[in-house]
């Protein structure tokens, strides 16, 4: 399989929207990958009813909560490699590479232990009801085990498109959807008579319903761990390491990935941690209304890739220039990122009032769940602009090494205005799933403001905390 090459965002013959599309189209396509992993779990799961759906859906807050921490671990090792390369100390580049190797393996393990022993216990602590209780226990449990390769591939990509690789995160994301889709077909359901233009067959199944589409989600994950964790030994990576080097831990290193990667992680364990808040809240008010809570957050969220890709491509972008002590590039590129973020996510937008209801469809035939889903993505919709400009601030601020501006903005919209009005809309309105949704929006209006006054601001370009040396 041929890997992807890296993009010298320096080359000043290149104009800034070519660099910044290079970056940017990979890791949008990568993303909406990723999500098609968890659109066929739910589309497949959901077929089985909405106890299914709702089991995987009552623990899902917990996994962001993980996603979280591990964002914070890639941010913390990915950032000061791209600073590397950008000032031209490939060696300093490569001395992080193998800090991170050694967490990918030490952080992995750990998390892996801490979820296996709070699993029996979480949908219980999030008000599941006892009839999905058996099945959200034992789906979190096997998509936990294999955390250190979930790890792995946060790390890896993030030290792979700050180093200006996008493409190789991305192919191996294809394989993985791949082996997604097959095991899932294969585990969740029993053997069976297919047909497939009028050919009948009888298909083998291992019917394990939501446990089989945990175990293909864990073979998947696993794969695309390894194969990404082993891109980083290639010779043909400008600033590849090598099995034989020494993989001592280094004080240093680990704590700059602390510093900056600690605020990133607070960022999202701060969300996740009002994700739970309001998911405990949704489910008190019923099966239904989970299950359409699920489904319209799953269909919401591949409206929000393409700025996912502006701001990935920000982050690499701030963080090379910046090493290169070139901040008028940096600002440039940080306008450029801006404003084709909130154009594509303005046209998602229309996508999700227009199609909202289509979406949730897709995932699931209970009638109820599909009108309650559509529903609230009208609302979200109107707030879509607003969440593009937050997402491309928060990784202009984590390419310039300003991680804590992106938790306060993250601090402020979940726990000022999201979790109470939500709390207040839910205790004094009839509205049932829309106070949530309601809520949800106004939370990403208000970070949109805020970003894009310490974006104006500028600070970012005066002053910038320096690597490690």
């Amino acid at each position: 399989m041929g890997l992807g090459r890296t993009v010298n965002v320096l080359d000043e013959s290149m104009h800034p929207t070519h660099v910044i599309w290079r970056l940017a189209w990979p890791t949008v396509l990568e993303q909406l990958l990723i999500m098609v992993v968890q659109y066929v779990d739910t589309a497949m799961v959901g077929s089985l009813g909405k106890n299914a759906t709702a089991a995987i859906a009552v623990t899902s807050s917990f996994t962001w909560l993980m996603n979280g921490i591990f964002s914070g671990i890639s941010l913390g090792f990915g950032v000061p490699v791209g600073r590397y390369i950008g000032a031209g100390k490939l060696d300093q580049a490569r001395a992080v590479i193998r800090q991170s190797v050694l967490a990918i393996f030490g952080f992995g393990i750990l998390a892996t232990l801490i979820m296996q022993f709070l699993a029996p216990q979480l949908p219980i602590w999030l008000g599941a009801e006892e009839a999905i209780r058996a099945d959200a226990s034992a789906y979190i449990s096997i998509v936990s085990s294999v955390y250190l390769f979930s790890l792995s591939i946060n790390v890896c990509s993030n030290i792979l498109r700050c180093a200006g690789d996008t493409r190789t995160p991305l192919m191996f994301n294809i394989a993985t959807n791949i082996i997604n889709v097959v095991f899932n077909t294969l585990l969740i359901y029993p053997t069976r008579t297919v047909n497939v233009f009028g050919w009948q067959f009888t298909m083998w199944g291992a019917g394990w319903g939501v446990s089989g589409a945990a175990v293909a989600t864990a073979m998947a994950t696993a794969f695309s761990g390894i194969m990404l964790l082993t891109a980083l030994f290639r010779p043909t990576f400008p600033v590849s390491i090598r099995i034989k080097d020494k993989f001592r831990f280094d004080k240093a290193i680990f704590k700059d990935m602390v510093r900056l990667g600690s605020p990133v992680t607070f960022e999202r364990v701060t969300i996740s941690l009002g994700q739970v808040a309001l998911t405990a809240m949704v489910t008190a008010i019923g099966t239904a209304e989970l299950a359409a809570h699920s489904l319209a957050t799953t269909a919401e969220s591949i409206t929000y890739m393409p700025a996912f890709g502006f701001s990935a491509a920000a982050t690499t972008l701030i963080a090379q220039s910046m090493g290169a002590e070139r901040p008028a590039l940096a600002k440039r590129f940080g306008r450029y990122c801006m404003l084709g973020a909130v154009l594509f996510m303005t046209a998602m937008g229309a996508v999700l009032f227009f199609g909202g209801q289509f979406l949730v469809s897709l995932f699931t035939p209970d009638a109820e769940v599909v009108s309650l889903g559509g529903a609230v993505l009208r609302i979200e919709a109107l707030a879509q602009p607003f969440f593009a400009i937050s997402m491309v601030v928060s990784g202009i601020m984590r390419g310039a090494r300003q991680t804590k501006v992106t938790f306060v903005i993250a601090a402020v919209g979940m726990w000022v205005v999201r979790i109470p009005l939500a709390f207040v809309l839910l205790r004094t309105t009839e509205l049932g799933l829309t106070c949530a949704w309601i809520a949800m929006a106004s939370d990403l209006f208000v970070r949109g403001l805020i970003a894009l006054y310490y974006y104006k601001k500028g600070t970012w370009l005066e002053h910038v905390e320096p690597a490690v040396a």
